[in-house]
């Protein structure tokens, strides 16, 4: 059975999909195998530099009669050196090209930080833009304009907090469709789920599984995993799944849309085979206390010296 969740214009987007950061050269064959699979829901960013792979399987299997572009759910994401009003189509239609595709069914804000059009990642403080010389409303209306011009169908953010959302909405002609943010028992979010639920925006999470395989300056010293914790090892052994499997079905049996990565076709085949195992009530309050509010992808290579961003004013919790 495939999970869907409901947009608030309509569209269903599939809840479980799959995750395309840190694939590299396993991007093509693992595009080719979730959709073999099932999958129809896969998420990109320009910045994930492989965009031509992910679209060179879509294409493979469209033309194998695997799967229709209509059935399949493309994601994309704006990068943060093109926040300007006259970057934003621009970015999306590199992302289309990439992706050999006539429109995406939703585009994302990557991060609300945001850079000077030369630099890709920061350095130093001068490669970034306050956010009053490239404003969210700014990039938010030619994210619109796009929507009009038929380019994309959904428009959303990644990272948001809820301030940002609300500070967002109150002047966005179109209301965020998801919000894409890091989600897994030790980062439950739990307030960020209530207003996405409350205010009809899908809330997705990345890194459900801990993202073990993130780059090396992203990894901190003394960090929790998750796949071994015992309490999710010992549930996956009581329903007879991976751990993997339990992570996955917290987050859908949470309403929210989830999107692990792999390149392995058994894995891939027992996350997507996640969807049919259904967690007790006494398990999603166990994983309730797991709680820790950490934060693998904690945000501070946006921070260094000179920045306008901190932590306290990226995620607004200070």
């Amino acid at each position: 059975m495939k999970k869907t969740l409901t947009l608030h214009n309509g569209d269903k987007i599939p809840a479980l999909g799959l995750g395309t950061w840190k694939s590299d050269d396993k991007t093509y064959p693992a595009i080719r195998s979730a959709i073999q699979i099932g999958y129809r829901h896969i998420d990109c960013a320009l910045r994930y530099e492989n965009e031509e792979e992910v679209g060179r399987g879509i294409k493979d299997a469209i033309t194998a009669g695997e799967v229709s572009r209509d059935e399949i759910w493309v994601t994309s994401k704006l990068w943060n050196n093109a926040h300007q009003r006259k970057h934003v189509r621009p970015a999306l239609e590199l992302s289309l090209k990439n992706l050999g595709v006539d429109f995406l069914d939703l585009y994302l804000i990557h991060w609300p930080v945001a850079l000077r059009p030369e630099v890709i990642f920061p350095d130093k403080g001068e490669d970034f833009l306050a956010l009053d010389e490239a404003p969210i409303i700014e990039t938010w209306q030619a994210m619109e304009d796009c929507v009009s011009a038929g380019l994309c169908r959904n428009i959303g953010v990644s990272n948001f907090s809820i301030q940002k959302i609300e500070a967002l909405q109150a002047h966005a002609a179109i209301k965020p469709s998801v919000n894409q943010v890091e989600l897994h028992p030790f980062l439950q979010q739990n307030d960020l789920l209530k207003y996405c639920i409350d205010n009809a925006i899908v809330l997705t999470g990345y890194s459900p599984l801990g993202s073990m395989d993130r780059p090396e300056r992203l990894h901190l010293d003394g960090e929790p995993t998750l796949l071994d914790h015992p309490d999710i090892v010992q549930m996956a052994g009581d329903h007879r799944c991976t751990p993997a499997q339990v992570l996955i079905s917290w987050a859908l049996q949470r309403r929210t849309s989830v999107i692990p990565k792999s390149s392995n076709p058994q894995r891939l085949k027992e996350n997507f085979e996640a969807q049919e195992i259904h967690l007790a009530d006494s398990d999603m309050e166990r994983i309730g206390k797991m709680d820790r509010h950490y934060r693998y992808i904690h945000g501070t290579f946006w921070t260094i010296e000179g920045s306008p961003y901190t932590i306290e004013n990226l995620w607004d919790e200070g």
